[in-house]
């Protein structure tokens, strides 16, 4: 059986685990939006990077190149809300300084 603080910090460690897999699940099926052109172009996607729907509207059709740009355009700010998503959310549970690839 463990002693004082080992005991503290086994249980501590365990409790960040299990908070961590939580945040991890619920990312999981947290949806962020990604929009070019004030809407021409909207990417969906969870925080754990799952493409969920790609909406064109029907504008944006006339031009191949262009459309290629939107469309890379909103899968980016689709990923960096999805980043800035999970990051608040982890940051509640990491120690201070702590980053982990998401």
């Amino acid at each position: 059986m463990m002693k004082g603080g080992m005991g503290n910090m086994m249980k501590q460690a365990q409790l960040m685990q299990a908070n961590m897999q939580k945040a991890q699940a619920e990312l999981a099926v947290t949806e962020v939006e990604g929009v070019a052109s004030n809407g021409m172009v909207k990417v969906t996607m969870t925080c754990n990077n799952t493409m969920k729907r790609v909406v064109i509207d029907d504008a944006a059709m006339d031009d191949r190149e262009t459309l290629e740009d939107l469309i890379l355009i909103a899968l980016n700010d689709a990923r960096a809300k999805a980043e800035a998503t999970s990051n608040a959310r982890m940051s509640g549970i990491m120690p201070a300084g702590m980053k982990l690839p998401f």
